[in-house]
């Protein structure tokens, strides 16, 4: 039982790493924000494209 205490408290303990969580969740968005700043515009002219191929019908 002494084990079991020991275990518990070791992974109460455990906090991970949530700075390192918190910056990979910031560098993702800006890269998402800095593609997406890249392709917006031929994205939008894609679909500005299709929209009126379909509409031409």
């Amino acid at each position: 039982m002494k084990t079991r205490g020991r275990i518990a408290k070791k992974v109460l303990e455990e906090r991970g790493d949530v700075p390192g969580w918190v910056l990979i969740s910031l560098m993702t968005a800006g890269l998402v924000i800095a593609i997406w700043a890249i392709a917006g515009p031929a994205l939008g002219a894609i679909f500005e494209s299709a929209l009126a191929r379909v509409t031409g019908f």
